[in-house]
């Protein structure tokens, strides 16, 4: 698999009232599951080859939580699907790009990802992601 926009992170108030709006366009939530490290709800809806991600915090203190209260619902991330995410991340590290953690973690989906902080990025809170390697 090549590069491509994975997702796009949305962070929501109420996953249950985003995902109304959702399906009145004839878009159907796939996938709905709890990301605890991260303390957030997650809902996954395919749109063609990528999915809309739509984030409702399960904590006040969550990351989630803490956009929400600053900047209100919208927007969060853009994801980028690589095909090799440790390379990517050593690629980008020996180049100087700052990472909100440098652990690779597992999320939703089963999903290994890390996040590019946004003043390397051009402004935008961007995750690489790649599907976690099947085992042999």
């Amino acid at each position: 698999m090549t590069h491509l926009i994975d997702h796009l992170g949305i962070a929501v108030k109420s996953l249950k009232q985003a995902r109304r709006f959702y399906e009145q366009l004839g878009l159907l939530v796939a996938d709905e599951e709890t990301v605890e490290h991260e303390k957030v709800k997650v809902a996954m809806i395919p749109v063609g080859e990528s999915r809309i991600e739509l984030l409702e915090p399960t904590s006040s203190d969550s990351v989630i939580a803490k956009f929400l209260q600053k900047r209100g619902e919208g927007l969060h991330h853009v994801a980028l699907h690589v095909p090799d995410l440790s390379h990517a991340v050593e690629t980008l590290k020996a180049s100087g790009t700052r990472f909100i953690s440098d652990e690779i973690k597992i999320g939703a989906g089963g999903h290994l990802y890390v996040f590019v902080h946004p003043s390397s990025a051009g402004g935008v809170l961007l995750e690489l992601c790649q599907d976690q390697p099947s085992a042999v």
